[in-house]
């Protein structure tokens, strides 16, 4: 390669380029764009509007609030018989079916009656000998009497007379005695029930030996109508109960005359209603609870004994109470709270103390007042200080229609971490 003189090269180094005068820009090009940049900074957009949340109301009102008290509880034969033999002796038959209906009087077992027939027997023989005796005895006494009074005869015979008479009489009773236990023990032999009710399975079967006592246990009969409901009341309960009663809380009604369902297990509630017939006057030392039960009607024997049911105690008044719907009520970090609309239609968050479930709605002991409006469907979706439009139907979480029974459930949105129902957190 062969190099340029060096003149020749500091030539070309000063020569401009020929892009750079070609792209030489009017001088006025730079001032006017600065401008315009200057006065779209200048300009203020107007803010867009805030959008509502569609919800339901509440708006907030005392009254007098029937309450009720739930309990899980277990139903009793009102009168369960343990039939057992009276007698020594074979059993012969087995009359009634396992597990059916009976009635008082009806035919469970029979014995054999041989060996009690004719003891019957001899003691009816005994009988009829005492009684001839007697005969004698107050014939020879008629006869000696009336010698007796003649100085005909001592009155050591006469004394002797009277004795025979009355020992022969004496005599006469056992042996009418010795006929009747015999009669009774022949009846024995024949085992009926006493009450009406549902029969048990038979512990002893034809053939067997059975004896008084418990090798004579044969069998059950269960009274089922009525039918006894029993469940139990803690200390905590009582004295709660009481605490609100002094303070006008609660009322209960004149006499404890309560009214009381029997909820079963598949939530279906028992057409008959029971009362009340029995509070234990002590608490369990075991439990520490205090055992009350219920007489209901049970005709049909849908009732069985050993159940578990629920018993809802009706008759409770609260006096003056404030009732919310429990969706309206949500769980926050430190407390429950709800959604109070003001009267420029924005949502404010209120603590509220919250008291027991009634149906599908709280008692609200603390923190609302009559006359306001508290945020029901829709509360997981409201802001704080933000517009709300109340709606008539129910809202779902996303903004559409609920059904009629309740309002959808937000599905893994921040609104429903921030704050969820806390009907739902006490029914996990």
């Amino acid at each position: 390669m062969r190099l340029l003189p060096l003149q020749q090269r500091r030539a070309i180094a000063v020569r401009p380029a020929p892009f750079l005068q070609a792209d030489r820009s009017p001088s006025w090009l730079f001032p006017a764009v600065l401008a315009l940049v200057l006065a779209g900074c200048g300009e203020k957009k107007p803010p867009a509007p805030q959008a509502e949340t569609e919800v339901t109301a509440f708006t907030v009102v005392k009254k007098d609030a029937p309450v009720s008290f739930e309990f899980v509880a277990q139903t009793q034969s009102s009168h369960e018989v343990q039939i057992r033999a009276r007698v020594a002796g074979f059993l012969e038959k087995r009359v009634y079916r396992e597990g059916e209906r009976v009635r008082a009087g009806q035919v469970l077992f029979v014995m054999d009656k041989k060996p009690f027939e004719a003891s019957l027997q001899s003691a009816k023989g005994v009988l009829e000998q005492q009684r001839a005796r007697l005969v004698v005895a107050e014939q020879n006494l008629a006869r000696v009497r009336p010698l007796a009074a003649d100085n005909a005869v001592s009155k050591k015979d006469l004394d002797d007379a009277i004795g025979a008479e009355r020992s022969a009489r004496a005599a006469l009773l056992a042996a009418e005695g010795e006929v009747r236990t015999a009669q009774l023990n022949l009846s024995y032999t024949t085992i009926l029930s006493p009450v009406d009710g549902l029969s048990g399975y038979a512990r002893k079967e034809e053939g067997s030996y059975v004896t008084p006592g418990e090798s004579g246990f044969l069998t059950y009969v269960s009274q089922v109508d009525p039918m006894w409901i029993n469940f139990s009341v803690s200390e905590n309960e009582l004295l709660k109960w009481r605490a609100d009663i002094d303070a006008g809380r609660l009322r209960f009604p004149k006499n404890g005359e309560f009214d009381v369902q029997v909820v079963l297990a598949d939530g279906s509630v028992f057409p008959n209603r029971g009362h009340i017939n029995f509070i234990s006057p002590t608490f369990s030392k075991e439990t520490g609870t205090f055992l009350v039960r219920t007489e209901v009607a049970n005709p049909s024997a849908q009732l069985r004994p050993g159940q578990f049911v629920r018993a809802r105690v009706n008759g409770a008044l609260r006096p003056d109470a404030i009732l919310v719907p429990q969706r309206a009520v949500l769980q926050g970090n430190k407390s429950n709270y709800v959604w109070v609309i003001d009267k420029e239609g924005k949502a404010h968050e209120r603590s509220v103390e919250v008291g027991e479930w009634q149906g599908d709605d709280w008692f609200i002991l603390r923190g609302i007042d009559p006359g306001e409006r508290i945020v029901v469907d829709g509360a997981v979706r409201v802001a704080a200080d933000r517009p709300v439009k109340i709606v008539e139907k129910p809202v779902a979480a996303n903004g559409a229609p609920a059904s009629a029974t309740g309002v959808a459930s937000a599905s893994g949105n921040g609104a429903e971490q921030a704050g969820r129902p806390a009907a739902n957190k006490a029914t996990q």
